[in-house]
């Protein structure tokens, strides 16, 4: 009988897990998605500029605390990183540090989409465990807010 009962709760367990895997990626893409929406609402470039800094400054962050966490698996850690240098390096473009040129003040709300976009195609490439997925929204709730 317990055999039985263990067996049920990870198969529901299981089941559970990839709608959640689905929305956490979801959120994480909602995220910069909305700060997109933003940077177009507005029409002053100082704000837009502060709105993407904010937003790729908050998931850099939220990445950083989860990356030193010592229950994130190897795998895990290694696809952050890569999400941290994607990050820094579209900080350099927003600022024109590092060898890059800074994006323009006409060229702000195309640089938002273009970040939203590079997320989602880095949301393919790298895997992210379930756990970290789940950590990594929490926190950006918490930084955000």
């Amino acid at each position: 009988m317990k055999a039985r009962k263990a067996f049920g709760l990870t198969a529901m367990a299981l089941l559970l897990a990839l709608p959640s895997f689905a929305g956490g990626k979801g959120q994480i893409q909602d995220f910069f998605s909305d700060a997109a929406h933003k940077v177009k609402a507005t029409s002053n470039p100082v704000e837009k500029r502060e709105i993407l800094t904010g937003s790729v400054e908050t998931m850099s962050t939220a990445l950083g605390i989860i990356q030193s966490l010592p229950l994130i698996s190897k795998e895990d850690v290694a696809g952050i990183t890569r999400v941290k240098s994607t990050l820094q390096e579209k900080r350099d473009e927003l600022a024109g540090t590092n060898g890059y040129t800074r994006v323009p003040d006409d060229k702000l709300n195309a640089f938002a989409d273009y970040v939203v976009q590079d997320m989602e195609q880095a949301d393919q490439v790298v895997t992210i465990s379930l756990v970290t997925l789940l950590l990594i929204v929490i926190l950006i709730v918490l930084i955000a807010k």
